[in-house]
């Protein structure tokens, strides 16, 4: 079309009497002769690449039925570990020995974290009212906000790295006061903050604890647990990694 309509302006500048009305025709030629040999251009360059032939990426493979059965001596050939892997046995085993002492340590921080105990900077205080039977903490909720009336805004168990405030709620009933409390912190087994006092907050409410780390959270397990009289009754954890949020598990 746009070749069409540049010849009839070509047919105005030679039929055209007037000279200003054969220039304006001329003009007008040239720019529908520009765009015609434009999308001219761009059409071959569609055309090449739609002609070109596509690259087959299909894996591909056989089945072997009827492959003849592997002789003893060379499966026993097969079975024998090659050199290669007969060094990096040997490194293996030279970095266990080497490094028995911090496997013993990272062993030691995993056993704690399956049943932590009180540490003796938070059992500082001994308790003018005993633990009761009805005494308890309910379930220990994670979240970075809360309401009023602290209860927990989406709670989870997944958050991100980086600054802001951790709170655990949880509902407590048959709390005497003069009860010995603690809290603890920990991040990935170790201890990184807590607290402990006696209780002077009635018998039973909300209540929450917070964490918020001058370094903001970095990258791992994160756990919490609450003890009364030296028993704990309520624990929560989470893990900190930007990987699972942005993949939103």
């Amino acid at each position: 079309m746009a070749l069409l309509v540049s010849m009839k302006f070509w047919r105005d500048t030679k039929r055209s009497p007037y000279f200003f009305m054969r220039q304006q025709a001329a003009k007008k030629m040239q720019s529908y002769l520009s765009v015609a040999v434009v999308l001219l251009l761009l059409g071959a360059g569609i055309g090449v690449y739609g002609w070109r032939t596509p690259t087959d990426t299909t894996l591909r493979m056989a089945l072997l039925t009827n492959t003849k059965p592997v002789k003893e001596d060379i499966r026993e050939l097969m079975s024998q570990p090659t050199a290669s892997e007969m060094a990096e046995r040997e490194t293996t085993m030279a970095s266990a020995q080497s490094g028995g002492v911090a496997n013993l340590l990272l062993n030691s921080d995993q056993a704690a974290a399956l049943s932590p105990e009180l540490p003796a900077a938070y059992d500082r205080f001994e308790p003018t009212a005993e633990l009761q039977p009805d005494t308890s903490l309910g379930t220990v909720v994670l979240s970075s906000d809360v309401t009023e009336n602290y209860q927990a805004i989406n709670p989870t168990s997944i958050f991100g790295e980086g600054f802001y405030t951790l709170y655990a709620t949880f509902e407590y009933k048959g709390m005497l006061d003069g009860m010995e409390w603690a809290w603890v912190w920990r991040h990935n087994g170790k201890v990184i903050d807590g607290g402990n006092e006696l209780w002077a907050y009635g018998d039973e409410g909300p209540g929450y604890i917070f964490l918020s780390p001058e370094e903001g959270f970095l990258e791992g397990a994160y756990s919490v647990e609450v003890w009364v009289n030296g028993e704990m009754l309520g624990q929560a954890s989470a893990t900190m990694n930007d990987a699972a949020i942005s993949a939103g598990n």
